[in-house]
């Protein structure tokens, strides 16, 4: 049996979050001794699992890269393979590789008083390694990466093609010149349907209900002229901001005009599709802009395999799978030789990871978010998580920036522990992610919750967190420092 020695901090996961967490540390907190725990053979977290066609972003790689590392490729909404390239520079550039552990899944996590230090069990290819730290980084991402979510078919078992869930692609999968048929209408099938269109017989993308669809142009046309124009980071600066604050004021355009909102993105919708298209029954939600999120078409492109007639939408209820394709509530049958489930995930709060504090179990669900990024009652442990309605990395670099403070300070005060704590009873509670999505209704029962008000509260606003996380006080009526 192993036995690690113990590091200042400890981060879990090398995806995008565990990347830029370990760059951050090592530029804000350079005598800090880290390392990075993955639990799978490769880097990259979510942009090296999936493998399924046309994989991309869903936000523009101005906002979703990195403060410290401009984008500097043409297209800001990136496919998997240019984003894996910008995280492997990333690793390489900064000198990471060393740091980087990987085949480790962290089974156990136990904070101790007596030492002030988190004891973590990891197993590496069924051997049971042991490391300590003073402070605990969880990268891990919020879904379940061995099982994305697939409902129950009736009569799944009698169809006699091949069908596949986006989360279990392999390159074996052949749909050239095939009959295919899309489950679900998310960010996952809209990037699926342009890609398979190109080759597939044809591509119907089966839907329970509307899905808001809009489109944006692959390049930003002004990022590529200011970039010849300006030194590589100012030019970043510049259009990060750029597309923070128009993805901001478009947001509360949205929340503050739902009905003008939803009316601008339908017909921004008719102006795509050609005349005689159902977009009322088709791309027409029952929800407003931002209860879900929306989805992102980069240069039309399913718009473009509809109009062509290599994709279709169906807009129904499957009452059975048959051995041709699936039988809908309708009468209505669709005819496969491929089905896709593109249904969803299944989130995983902190991954599967069992903590304690001390003796104590902890459980999610009975917590309360710490400015969106630590558990109440929880020492010494952050967690990366990122925005429902921006980019994912805007918001974990704010997490990383408000740790390496942190973590300075503490150094300074000779403080061995920081934990955040609610003394207010009567602090309402609300839930922890304001979506209505199948993904977040499914996890409520797992996630912690939040409150209403400052530093409880989840504000979902970059400019905010801003002045809180990189500007603000780390003292504050929450957070109880000890030494």
């Amino acid at each position: 049996m192993a036995v690690k020695k113990d590091f200042d901090v400890l981060i879990v996961g090398a995806g995008i979050s565990g990347i830029g967490s370990a760059v951050h540390l090592q530029k804000k907190c350079p005598t800090k001794n880290y390392v990075v725990l993955e639990g799978r053979e490769r880097l990259g977290g979510t942009w090296d699992l999936f493998r399924y066609p046309g994989v991309r972003s869903d936000s523009d790689m101005y906002t979703l890269g990195y403060v410290f590392k401009p984008w500097t490729h043409k297209k800001s909404i990136a496919d998997a393979p240019a984003i894996l390239d910008y995280l492997h520079e990333t690793v390489s550039e900064y000198g990471l590789e060393e740091k980087i552990r990987y085949n480790r899944h962290v089974k156990t996590a136990r904070w101790s008083s007596e030492q002030s230090l988190w004891m973590l069990e990891v197993d590496n290819a069924g051997e049971t390694e042991h490391y300590s730290c003073k402070f605990l980084h969880m990268c891990s991402g919020y879904y379940n990466y061995d099982n994305g979510y697939t409902p129950e078919f009736l009569g799944r078992e009698k169809f006699s093609g091949q069908i596949v869930h986006p989360q279990q692609w392999t390159d074996d999968i052949d749909y050239a010149g095939k009959r295919v048929v899309v489950i679900g209408s998310g960010a996952t099938a809209v990037t699926l349907i342009p890609e398979m269109a190109k080759t597939a017989a044809h591509v119907t993308m089966l839907q329970r209900s509307p899905t808001f669809v809009v489109s944006r142009p692959a390049e930003d046309k002004l990022a590529n002229r200011l970039r010849k124009l300006l030194p590589p980071r100012l030019a970043y600066f510049l259009t990060r901001w750029k597309n923070v604050l128009m993805q901001q004021y478009v947001y509360k355009q949205c929340i503050a005009f739902p009905k003008a909102a939803k009316s601008r993105i339908i017909d921004m919708v008719r102006d795509e599709l050609k005349p005689d298209f159902d977009v009322d029954t088709h791309f027409t939600p029952f929800y407003n802009p931002w209860e879900q999120r929306l989805c992102l078409v980069p240069d039309s492109d399913m718009f473009k395999a509809i109009n062509s007639g290599s994709a279709s939408v169906v807009t129904g209820h499957i009452e059975n799978f048959t051995e041709q394709g699936i039988h809908l509530t309708s009468g209505k049958h669709l005819n496969a030789d491929l089905i896709v489930t593109a249904t969803g995930l299944t989130m995983q709060f902190l991954s599967d990871v069992e903590f304690l504090v001390d003796t104590k179990e902890l459980k999610p669900n009975e917590a309360l978010i710490y400015k969106g990024m630590m558990l109440s009652d929880v020492p010494n442990m952050a967690i990366s998580s990122g925005y429902t309605n921006a980019s994912w990395t805007l918001k974990c670099d704010l997490t990383c920036d408000y740790i390496c403070r942190l973590l300075n300070y503490m150094d300074k005060n000779s403080y061995k522990k920081c934990v955040p704590q609610n003394d207010d009873l009567t602090l309402e509670r609300a839930a922890y992610m304001g979506l209505a999505s199948g993904y977040v209704e499914r996890a409520k029962d797992i996630l912690p919750g939040q409150g209403v008000k400052t530093p409880w509260k989840l504000h979902q606003n970059y400019l905010k967190d801003v002045v809180m996380l990189r500007h603000g006080k780390l003292e504050d009526e929450a957070m109880v420092f000890t030494r």
